[in-house]
């Protein structure tokens, strides 16, 4: 399946927000450094706990501010969040071409992001050390995505390299 073949569509930041969340957004946005920072973002998510743009500024705020277990709670709430539309696994585990072709067909933006948000966890797996589990994460991912469209392939070759330099002698 190629990723990059689709009919333009909505994309996740296209989705109304409830009153008054983009205004929290861009206060965050504008007092990055500031603990109020966080606190603008988290009643963002207390309005809107499973709209994309909130769930990515907050995995944003909190991976720029190098804070990864946070970031690593937040990406997992955005895949849980757009597989439950798409009707595909929560945990990104078990991924299988038909499922994401079905999901393709209802939205390949929202499949797209879905794919994005796993390579993003594969991400801070690698960060944090898990290897293992970026690995397997990534394994499926460039399964599915035969083109490379979103670049796991070289995640991957990073992952693998990381863990046979882990691997004792």
């Amino acid at each position: 399946m190629d990723l990059l073949h689709f009919d333009p569509q909505p994309l996740y930041f296209d989705d109304a927000l409830p009153e008054g969340v983009q205004a929290l957004i861009e206060g965050a946005g504008e007092c990055f450094a500031e603990p109020e920072a966080e606190t603008l973002l988290e009643r963002a998510h207390a309005l809107a706990p499973e709209h994309l743009v909130v769930l990515v500024a907050r995995y944003r705020f909190y991976f720029y501010r190098h804070r990864l277990t946070e970031a690593q709670a937040v990406v997992w709430e955005a895949v849980a969040s757009a597989g439950r539309r798409l009707g595909l696994p929560a945990d990104g585990r078990a991924l299988d071409a038909a499922a994401v072709a079905a999901a393709a067909a209802q939205s390949m933006t929202l499949t797209r992001f879905y794919l994005s948000a796993l390579k993003a966890a594969a991400y801070v797996r690698l960060r944090i050390g898990d290897i293992s589990g970026a690995v397997c994460l990534l394994e499926d991912l460039v399964r599915i995505d035969e083109a490379d469209r979103l670049g796991g392939q070289a995640l991957l070759d990073i992952a693998h390299a990381r863990q046979h330099d882990t691997q004792p002698t």
